[in-house]
């Protein structure tokens, strides 16, 4: 947001420098960019008018001229400008005049004839104005009058970098209130008489969509001259903004957009069929814009049309058929108020980002429609003439914002600053800002005004007493705190503690977004819905994840890509999964995963190169279980996934809950991702892994233990953990070690069998155990296999 000093100062004039105004304005929240001055600096030029022009004798390009500048003597300057005619009041730089660039003025001859001065243009002046020749002036601009005086060109432009909730500061009006609050300064608004209708031409509106549109505003004004010269004074106001001139009706509409934050647009009244409609697109209209661009209206986009076709995009652009032309006789000023979620994200999406829509998106004020469709309205009547028709409303009061009510508490202003304001200040800050106050015991009941839409909780107001109190009065006072041990429960393992184990084995952590591509998304989870963004970064980043695969292996084909062959990523995070029982439509559920491809270990001399498989990513998943102190709950099932490979997948259980899967990526999911050999994965919900069971001390026997080996043959479709699960449960207290040391199928091992060596340690702690007790133990677990497995002893 760009605006004129002198311009501000005409609403609130502080006795304040310029430097001061500009570090107010910064320390209030809205920062000021840069200043800089609205011409070069020069001198001793003043305003004339060209009595006399010739043509010169000697050169087809020169003019001869005589020049008054109000002293009674004519001043004899050659000029070279195209448009130098007789009557025109120009800027004449006299003898003696320092232009920018030390450039000074002197006497001299032009090819014969004397020049006493020189006749300037814009860009001669330091002043950025595109323009043809030289400065054409008013013709009531007085003689001899300084042009930096009469231009006020010791203003400046100072430029506000205003964040996204300070709506209210994309128009003179929020400014001008900002400044008048931080010095107590009254504020003056510029005054106008009221339009009185004159003529009873209208033209009816129709809203349709009066949630996206609560209030629309129509006025027909008849028989302007749009060819009409737009005044110097609102020409250097919209220079200084920012905003070049174009014509008076669009010069005006852009002139109440800077005063006032609230957009307006002007319709050729002869190009419009029928009834004003506020609706939305149909997604196969198309429109020619302003700008010569031709777009598709999307179906979500809301239009302003007639009832012949579209005539503008709401709030954003207007379209090139009804617009304003050198031949228009009657208009139709509009002025509206857009909701905010209406707009946001159609001019981005249609790569159309304006003045318009860059307020409409943020909020302007829902009250301000009347004023500013009066104020337009003179200015087109003061400037082009015409006559004035009856302003026509469109309203859904139900749908327009209310002012939000918001109960400030004494306590909590007192906590969050750590200082006391003065109940005074803090009244009468709330009120300048234009907020209703009604004072309670230790609390105020704030109204909040209608501009505001950036306030809704109590911490809202107390930033806004922060700031306008001052920072800086706010003295530097040390926190103090009593220190106390955290509350946190044993039995809780860490994330912490997960997070170092995984780096100890060799892990790097990686932080993807939650956002991913819904093509790759659908490939690792097809069928399955996902959240889809509104208004996402890209097409890209459109759908939120439904799980850690997606950004791990996108992660491990980025990091292939680029020459690293062993990649071994880990990540902590939520996911979103749409479920019509959770409260807000989505259940988000923090999980881990990891992901491991190349070698097993770095390449060394020492050590043979082998390709990871999936007892290595189960190894480490064992090693994050042996952290909870109860390995005993989890347990592993074969089972399938959409991402895994087949045979290669297994469901993570806890206390017969599946919390998560482990497997290889199936093969079809490699060139998608841009994978490069095997790739094993696994996930799991966090919030199951991390409890843990208090260790408990027992005391070491003294006795000898004592180990037997067996081999029993199974049907390959038994798992060995369905195995060792019974022998723990047959052997009882004196089973105390269990190991599955060989699987073997082949030779000897009938088809459709395998073999399973298992040791089985024995030992008491009170007593050495004898053999007969040994065997009894060793033959009541083969027996259970029997019953259980159909399960042998292999010879």
């Amino acid at each position: 947001m760009k605006f004129s000093e002198s311009w501000l100062r005409e609403w609130v004039n502080p006795a304040v420098s310029r430097e001061a105004l500009s570090h107010q304005i910064t320390m209030a929240g809205l920062e000021v960019d840069g200043v800089d001055a609205v011409a070069a600096e020069f001198s001793g030029v003043v305003i004339g008018e060209v009595v006399e022009c010739g043509q010169h004798p000697d050169a087809d390009k020169l003019r001869v001229t005589k020049v008054s500048v109000g002293s009674g003597e004519l001043i004899d300057i050659v000029c070279g400008a195209p448009n130098c005619r007789q009557g025109l009041r120009v800027a004449v730089a006299m003898v003696g005049a320092v232009l920018p660039g030390d450039f000074k003025i002197k006497k001299a001859k032009l090819r014969g004839m004397p020049s006493e001065g020189m006749l300037c243009s814009y860009s001669e002046l330091g002043i950025d104005i595109d323009s043809d020749g030289i400065i054409e002036l008013p013709l009531d601009a007085p003689l001899g009058t300084d042009l930096r005086e009469y231009l006020q060109l010791d203003d400046a432009v100072i430029e506000v970098d205003l964040t996204a909730n300070r709506a209210d500061c994309l128009g003179m009006v929020g400014l001008a209130r900002e400044v008048g609050v931080l010095n107590r300064a009254a504020v003056t608004e510029p005054q106008w008489q009221a339009v009185t209708p004159t003529i009873d031409a209208k033209v009816a509106i129709n809203v349709k969509e009066t949630a996206a549109c609560p209030r629309y505003l129509g006025r027909v004004v008849k028989n302007v001259n749009v060819k009409a010269a737009t005044p110097l004074w609102m020409q250097e106001k919209l220079r200084r903004s920012g905003i070049r001139s174009i014509d008076p009706i669009v010069d005006i509409t852009n002139f109440v957009l800077v005063e006032f934050g609230q957009p307006m647009h002007a319709f050729d009244l002869a190009k419009l069929t029928g009834d004003i409609q506020v609706r939305l697109g149909n997604g196969e209209e198309k429109i020619t814009l302003l700008d010569g661009s031709e777009v598709t209206i999307p179906s979500d986009t809301l239009v302003i049309a007639d009832d012949a076709r579209p005539l503008a995009l709401a709030g954003v652009f207007g379209g090139e058929y009804s617009g304003v032309s050198d031949t228009t006789q009657d208009i139709l000023l509009e002025c509206a108020f857009f909701a905010p979620l209406a707009i946001m994200g159609k001019s981005r999406r249609l790569g159309l980002h304006t003045d318009s829509s860059h307020r409409f998106e943020r909020g302007v004020d829902p009250e301000m429609q009347h004023k500013v469709m009066d104020r337009a309205t003179r200015l087109v009547l003061d400037i082009c003439g015409g006559e004035a028709g009856p302003v026509v409303e469109a309203k859904s009061d139900a749908d327009l914002p209310k002012p939000a009510q918001i109960l400030l508490r004494r306590s909590k202003l007192d906590k969050i600053l750590g200082h006391h304001v003065p109940d005074s200040d803090v009244v009468e800050i709330l009120e300048r800002l234009g907020f209703g106050v009604v004072a309670g015991e230790g609390s105020w009941q704030v109204t909040t005004a209608t501009y505001r839409f950036d306030m809704a909780i109590e911490e809202d107001l107390i930033e806004e007493v922060a700031r306008i109190y001052g920072y800086n009065n706010i003295p530097n006072v040390a926190p103090v705190a009593s220190l106390r041990m955290s509350d946190h429960k044993e039995t809780d393992l860490s994330l912490k503690r997960v997070r170092s184990l995984l780096v100890a084995r060799g892990f790097q952590e990686a932080v993807t977004y939650s956002f991913v591509d819904p093509k790759l998304q659908n490939l690792v989870h097809p069928g399955e819905q996902a959240m889809v963004l509104p208004n996402p970064i890209s097409s890209e980043m459109s759908a939120m994840r439904l799980s850690m695969f997606t950004g791990l292996l996108t992660a491990v084909g980025y990091n292939q890509s680029r020459q690293q062959g062993r990649v071994r990523l880990f990540e902590t995070g939520l996911r979103f999964v749409p479920d019509i029982n959770a409260e807000s439509g989505v259940r988000q559920q923090a999980m881990l995963g990891c992901v491991i491809t190349g070698l097993q270990n770095d390449e060394h001399w020492a050590m043979e190169s082998k390709t990871v498989d999936f007892f290595d990513l189960k190894g480490d998943l064992e090693a994050i279980i042996g952290l909870t102190v109860s390995a005993s709950e989890f347990s592993f099932r074969v089972a399938t996934h959409s991402a895994l490979h087949p045979g290669q997948c297994a469901e993570i259980l806890r206390n017969d809950r599946v919390i998560g899967h482990i497997g290889a990526i199936h093969p079809s999911l490699e060139k998608p991702f841009g994978l490069n050999g095997k790739t094993i994965v696994f996930e799991l919900e966090l919030d199951a892994l991390l409890h843990t069971s208090l260790p408990l001390a027992q005391a070491v026997s003294k006795f000898p233990a004592n180990r037997r080996d067996i081999a029993v043959v199974v049907d390959e479709s038994v798992s060995a953990g369905d195995v060792m699960k019974l022998i723990r449960k047959v052997g009882e207290n004196q089973l105390v070690g269990i190991n599955l040391f060989d699987v073997y199928l082949g030779k000897g091992v009938e088809p459709g069998k395998k073999s399973l060596a298992i040791a089985l340690t024995l030992q008491d702690t009170t007593r050495t155990l004898e053999e007969k007790e040994i065997a009894e133990t060793v033959e009541s677990v083969v027996s259970a296999l029997k019953t259980e497995f159909n399960a042998s002893l292999r010879d």
